[in-house]
Order: C-alpha cells, then structure tokens, then sequence
C-alpha cells in the first residue's frame, strides 16, 4: 500500500490526473460507502443481490465501477442495507 501511495502522489502532480481523480472521486466514494455497509451487515454480493431482485453480477458491476446505476437503483440498494439515499449540491 505504501508503494501505491508513492505512485499516486507523483501521478496527481500532473494536473490533468489530478482533475480526472477529482472528478471521479464522488463515484468511488459513494462505491465504497455500498461496499463498506455491505461488509458491514456481513452480506455477500450474492445476499445483496438476492435483496434487490438481481444478480450478483450487477453488484460485482455497480462495486467495480463499471455500471452508471440509476436513482432506483441506488435506492434500491440504500433501502436494502437498511439506509436512506441523500443528494446534496456543494
């Protein structure tokens, strides 16, 4: 991990890179919000999936970030770890 540390500071120094993760950083955060209460309540991606009448490979997609879910989607999944989905404007 320290490694990646090293690397991922040299890389933000080029401003392009930095303004790419900066954008991106409100998906993977809100990413690691799902999985963290996922883990949490101690459910697999298949027990996840099975709450919200999906497939296990729809959570493995939304978890990786490779899936733009929509609103009920979210909601779905908010409602099924037992949490309210917000939005907010900064």
């Amino acid at each position: 991990m320290e490694e990646w540390n090293k690397v991922k500071k040299e890389l933000l120094k080029n401003k392009d890179v930095y303004k790419e993760y900066k954008s991106l950083e409100p998906k993977y955060k809100l990413i690691s919000q799902i999985i963290g209460m996922r883990i949490k309540k101690g459910l697999t991606q298949k027990e996840l999936a099975n709450r919200l009448d999906t497939k296990q490979s729809a959570i493995a997609r939304l978890e990786s970030g490779n899936y733009n879910p929509t609103w009920e989607f979210l909601q779905k999944t908010a409602h099924a770890l037992g949490r309210k989905l917000t939005v907010s404007f900064e």
